[in-house]
Parts: C-alpha cells; sequence; structure tokens
C-alpha cells in the first residue's frame, strides 16, 4: 500500500485479521482503533478496492472466508431442516418428477422420498445422490463438474442435460436468500444453474430454515440500519421466478418481506 503512513497500514492490516474472525460493523471497528468512523470507512474502501476484503452495507468481511461444507452444515438446525424436509415432501404426488438441488435441508426430502417407487427423483447433489444410492426410488443424475466444498455437480454439462426435463416440482437450497435478489451464491456457475431450475419446473421452491433469511435482508440493507453488522454474503445471486415458493421456519416478521414481494410462502413450525 505505496503512500500510507506506518499507523494507517498497520491498523488495515489488523482489520482485515479482525474481518477474518467473522461479522464486523463500522461502528466495533470505530471502538477498536479510536478512529472515527469516517477513517473507517476510508480504510474499508482502500481494502475493497485491493480486493482484501468484500465490502457490505454497514460493514465488511473477509474475502477469504471459508465456505463451508455440506458435511459441516449437516449437523446446523436439524430440527427445522427436517421439519421443512417433511413439509417439502408432502407436496409430492404419484407420478411426479422432482429435482433435488443440493443442499442439506434438500438432502432431508430426499431422505423422506427414498421410499417411494411412484416417482422419479432427479438430482444434481452428491448428498442427496449417498441418500439414495441404496433406495428403490427411480433415480436420475445431472451430469457435471464436481464443485466443493458443497459438493454439486454443476457447469455447461449440467444446464444442458437441464435442457432436457421439465420437473413437476424443483427443491432449491440456500446458503442466504433475499426476498428481492434471490438465492445468495459463493459462485457464478451455481447461481445460473439454480435459475435455470427454478425456471424449468412447473413449480419451484426454496427451502430455508429460519438462519438463512437473515443474511441479506429486503433491500440488501441490514435491519438495524447503516452501522448495523451484517452476516457474511456471497457475491453471486440466482434471481428467482415471480410466484416462487418459500418453505421457511422464520417468523412472521422475517416472512413478511417475502409476502410482500409476492412469493408463495409457507411457514413450517419445527418440531
Amino acid at each position: 500500500m505505496n503512500g500510507e503512513r506506518a499507523g494507517t497500514r498497520e491498523r488495515r492490516r489488523r482489520m482485515v485479521e479482525l474481518l477474518g474472525e467473522g461479522d464486523v460493523s463500522v461502528h466495533r471497528l470505530a471502538a477498536e482503533f479510536g478512529v472515527s468512523l469516517s477513517t473507517v470507512r476510508r480504510d474499508l474502501a482502500s481494502l475493497a478496492d485491493r480486493g482484501r476484503i468484500t465490502r457490505t452495507y454497514g460493514g465488511a468481511v473477509d474475502h477469504r472466508l471459508p465456505e463451508r461444507s455440506w458435511r459441516d452444515k449437516e449437523g446446523v438446525q436439524r430440527a427445522e431442516k427436517a421439519a421443512i424436509a417433511r413439509a417439502a415432501a408432502e407436496l409430492v404426488r404419484p407420478g411426479d418428477v422432482v429435482l433435488l438441488d443440493a443442499g442439506t435441508t434438500v438432502a432431508g426430502v430426499a431422505h423422506e422420498l427414498r421410499d417411494r417407487t411412484d416417482v422419479t427423483l432427479v438430482t444434481n447433489g452428491l448428498s442427496t445422490l449417498l441418500e439414495l444410492a441404496d433406495a428403490d426410488v427411480e433415480l436420475v443424475v445431472l451430469g457435471g463438474r464436481l464443485r466443493r466444498p458443497n459438493e454439486a455437480l454443476l457447469g455447461t454439462r449440467t444446464l444442458r442435460e437441464l435442457r432436457g426435463i421439465t420437473p413437476d416440482l424443483v427443491f432449491l437450497g440456500v446458503d442466504g436468500l433475499d426476498a428481492l435478489r434471490g438465492i445468495n451464491c459463493p459462485d457464478h456457475e451455481q447461481a445460473a444453474l439454480k435459475e435455470a431450475m427454478a425456471e424449468c419446473a412447473r413449480a419451484s421452491w426454496v427451502l430455508a430454515d429460519h438462519s438463512k433469511l437473515g443474511s441479506a435482508p429486503s433491500g440488501g440493507e441490514p435491519s438495524g440500519g447503516e452501522d448495523a453488522a451484517v452476516r457474511p454474503a456471497f457475491p453471486y445471486w440466482a434471481a428467482m421466478p415471480p410466484g416462487t415458493g418459500l418453505m421457511s421456519t422464520a417468523d412472521a416478521t422475517a416472512l413478511a418481506a417475502y409476502e410482500e414481494e409476492r412469493w408463495n410462502v409457507s411457514a413450517v413450525h419445527a418440531y
């Protein structure tokens, strides 16, 4: 960082370290370093310009924050995910062709459907494939490149094979969700595939436990205002078509923004 004073350079180095530990607001950074909010914002802008961090509205996240694997995720919010999976499986009728995205909640739907001999399941998710490997259900696997750590098959081959299918239902997994922008994704190919999945099915459903709806509030601004801390977000978005379903354990307040944007909201109670 040519031209910077030694104190500024050291402060910005320490900021990157703090951002690597998780969510950080501008107020916390100002208190940590004893500087003004405007100084913090200049520091963050400089770091973002150099690709050291990713800015969010009111805060920042380390650009190097790791993406969790599906094995790490499967033990989180288990009761909520199981309740959502049961509710989703109840929508599947005899004779349906069901497209199952990658993700732990969607793998839960596969578990609920594993004994159904009257449906066809199509998937690009390794977790779903493993769930159904020894089941009697009819299973079709979309080809493609295996993306780690979320263990999803994607790419041009996956999209090409998807064009030959019109599923009755698609169930999509998410890391984060926004009422306006759609599904937050860590990879541009993943975002493109989720959009294609939602558009090709007769009915599409996003499956999200309550924690997924807090990552990017409607409109892209955290509910606490400009200087509120926000959860880390990925850089890509998969837009959902009008009328997309949202099946979630979130409370009525969190779901209201989606209803306002004309999502087909179905509240699920974990038990």
